[in-house]
Order: structure tokens, then C-alpha cells, then sequence
């Protein structure tokens, strides 16, 4: 059986034992995760969210770079589509994680990394690629003084040990913006 043939069988599984028609567009919690997409650090199960609780956007480190950035401005337009309104009472929560591949990337092909992240060369050594506890700081600092990402959220920094499975919280929920 190949990869496809797997998942769809699992889906089929899914249709009979895990599937609900009632979800909504909406997370239940009004949580947004900006993540790695390292399969190790899979926000549902690190954080045993439900799948209505949050939206979860994943990038190579799961850092700040232009395309995370559009998505978190294009959201409220989603969210008024459907009759909400994003803003107070939301969560953008920055989960980084500790033995990223994001540090290959900086080693092995920089510029590469450099242009994923919208930044210079110079920039990306200023970026704290190696140690995820900095990393994060800084990008939830970048989020905060970034003008065309809309206020009203709380904003928290996170790191996932992948050899322990637990998360410390690096910055706690502070206003986003007014």
C-alpha cells in the first residue's frame, strides 16, 4: 500500500469516527499558533488542541517572514465574511522549538533562509536562528512593532523541547497593540 493509499484509508476512519460537520470557520478559543512545520511539533498534539480550537500557521521555524505576515492580515477579512470581528479577546501564540532544522538552514544555505524570512543577509545574522528561546523573544517583538499586523491580540512566545515534550512559556500574553 502506497503513502496515498494510507490516508485515504485513514480518512475513511476519520469520515466514520472523527468527522463533525459543525465546525466552525472561527476557532473556539480565538487562538492563532504560528509554528514550525517540523512534524515532531504538531501544535494539535504538543498542545492537545481540539480541531476547532485554533488556526494554526506553520513555516520553516515557525518565524515571522512576509507570507505569515499577509496571512495575519488577510484574516480579519475572513473573520468578517463570516460575522466576527478579530481583535481583543484573540491569542496569536509564536511556538518555537528547540533542535529546529531552521539551524541547518542557517549553516548550510543562508541566503536561501535569508530570503524565506524577508530579510538581508546581515539581517539573518542578527535573528537568533540557533537558540529558540531568543528566537522567539525577538519575533514576538517583530510581530509588536509591526504596524500592518492588526491589534487588539495577545501576543505570547513559546518554546516546545523536543526531548522532554514540555513548552515553557518565554513571553508571557502581553497586548499585541491598542
Amino acid at each position: 500500500m502506497d503513502f496515498l493509499e494510507t490516508i485515504a484509508k485513514r480518512n475513511e476512519t476519520f469520515v466514520q469516527h472523527g468527522f463533525s460537520a459543525n465546525l466552525k470557520i472561527i476557532p473556539t478559543t480565538k487562538t492563532i499558533i504560528v509554528g514550525c512545520l517540523d512534524p515532531r511539533v504538531d501544535p494539535m498534539d504538543v498542545l492537545g488542541l481540539e480541531p476547532d480550537e485554533a488556526a494554526i500557521i506553520r513555516n520553516i521555524g515557525g518565524r515571522i517572514n512576509p507570507a505569515v505576515i499577509e496571512a495575519l492580515i488577510l484574516l480579519p477579512a475572513v473573520a468578517k465574511a463570516v460575522g466576527q470581528n478579530m481583535g481583543p479577546g484573540w491569542n496569536l501564540v509564536i511556538l518555537h522549538h528547540t533542535d529546529c532544522g531552521i539551524i541547518g538552514c542557517y549553516k548550510h544555505a543562508p541566503d536561501q533562509l535569508a530570503k524565506h524570512l524577508g530579510v538581508t543577509r546581515p539581517q539573518l545574522d542578527c535573528m537568533e536562528v540557533t537558540d529558540p528561546y531568543k528566537a522567539v523573544a525577538q519575533d514576538v517583538a517583530a510581530w509588536k512593532a509591526n504596524p500592518e499586523v492588526p491589534g487588539g491580540f495577545m501576543i505570547s512566545g513559546v518554546v516546545y523541547d523536543v526531548a522532554t515534550g514540555r513548552i515553557q512559556v518565554v513571553v508571557p500574553p502581553t497586548q499585541l497593540r491598542d
